[in-house]
């Protein structure tokens, strides 16, 4: 009899980290694979945040850090949200935590109870509903396709909240998509969910600064909405931070002084050196980051531009984030080399068998028909990655 609990038993792995963990299998029995399955920026962290770091070394942080942040990164958050959102928050309202992931997992913990029910506009990130589960919660998939630019609209999100709906997840610039929502689509959407004042609203903006042209727009930054809302926000995207883990959340006080308590029983404060740098990174412009975005669209072209080269392949134009996420639904029932492909999870690994590229299914993310691809990689990469694809599609 197997003793593990419910809890974790009925929890799926994590699609990306799986496929993570198989690529570094078949990389150790010798095979190159190009890994375009992770969502990690290439580049190194800046030096003016390292050098934040060693400074910080130097002065002996070492000790334990308060639970929900140093004071003085709180205040670089207030500083940030209204620089960049035009977001108004106290001290109270911040709450510091181990990577954007522990924010929500937060959030979700705090106010949802067993049987509360969770809508997730699809496609979304693959943490969403495993956290909605391991609430004992409900989550419920409000589908978008590639022809309406993977966005949904203010009528099926009506249509999707039921009595028993408490929160909906907002993420734009999306992962995996690289949709972005115009302030007029969340205005839209905001007037649907005023009628329903007991839902809460989660908008994660970890991509806010890898965007191509569309000016972001915070949900939390529409009045009738503030109250109702928490902005989820880190470092590990547009500052090439990701194992620095830090991430953050603007809310409600009270939703606020729950996660502290929560995250006092789990973490506690996150790690003292890499808030110090968090402090740095947040205070400068964004415009010293900016040649990383400014890259990433060169990628973002040229990787769009293969992708087209490629019957079966259907595109749209991503505006933000560094990911593309193609339908390949026109590749169901084909056999390649042998192989019969019935579904976007048979296609990711015929690709990472065959060509020796690693992406994601996107039924891991709410969507059957395509798979994601990140451009988080070397040009160079990109160039030998797409020629081994279609190499493998055209066979």
């Amino acid at each position: 009899m197997n003793p593990l609990s419910d809890r974790i038993t009925s929890l799926p792995a994590s699609a990306t980290l799986a496929m993570a963990a198989k690529a570094r299998e078949l990389k150790t029995q010798g095979i190159d694979i190009i890994g375009l399955s992770l969502g990690e920026p290439d580049f190194n962290t800046p030096d003016y945040i390292k050098d934040a770091a060693i400074q910080a070394i130097n002065d002996n942080y070492n000790s334990y850090s308060p639970v929900d942040g140093y004071v003085e990164l709180k205040e670089a958050v207030i500083t940030k949200f209204k620089r960049d959102n035009n977001l108004t928050y106290t001290p109270a309202q911040i709450v510091v935590s181990t990577g954007a992931k522990q924010s929500i997992a937060n959030v979700a913990q705090v106010l949802l109870n067993p049987g509360d029910e969770v809508l997730l506009p699809a496609p979304y990130w693959v943490s969403y509903s495993a956290i909605a589960t391991l609430c004992e919660a409900t989550f419920k998939e409000i589908p978008s396709s590639i022809e309406d630019d993977f966005k949904i609209t203010p009528a099926q999100l009506e249509a999707a909240i039921s009595p028993k709906t408490k929160m909906v997840f907002f993420n734009s610039p999306n992962n995996p998509s690289g949709t972005i929502y115009t302030e007029a689509e969340y205005r839209a959407l905001a007037e649907v969910l005023e009628k329903y004042p007991n839902i809460y609203i989660l908008s994660d903006e970890i991509y806010e600064h890898i965007n191509y042209g569309t000016k972001h727009f915070s949900f939390a930054a529409i009045p009738s909405m503030y109250d109702r809302t928490i902005t989820v926000n880190g470092v590990a995207k547009a500052f090439a931070m990701t194992g620095w883990r830090i991430g953050y959340i603007g809310a409600p006080d009270w939703i606020a002084k729950a996660c502290t308590k929560m995250q006092g029983q789990i973490t506690s404060g996150t790690n003292c050196i890499a808030q110090q740098a968090t402090i740095t990174a947040l205070n400068e412009s964004p415009e010293r980051i900016q040649f990383m975005v400014d890259e990433f669209k060169v990628r973002r072209d040229l990787i769009l531009d293969l992708l087209n080269d490629i019957d079966g392949f259907k595109t749209n134009i991503p505006d933000g984030a560094f990911y593309v996420f193609p339908n390949v639904s026109a590749f169901f029932g084909k056999t390649l080399r042998g192989k019969t492909i019935n579904n976007a999870t048979d296609f990711s690994l015929y690709l990472l068998e065959e060509a020796h590229v690693a992406t994601v299914t996107g039924e891991a993310f709410g969507n059957s028909n395509c798979i994601r691809i990140s451009y988080a990689a070397s040009q160079d990469t990109i160039k030998e990655a797409l020629k081994r694809i279609k190499e493998a599609v055209t066979a």
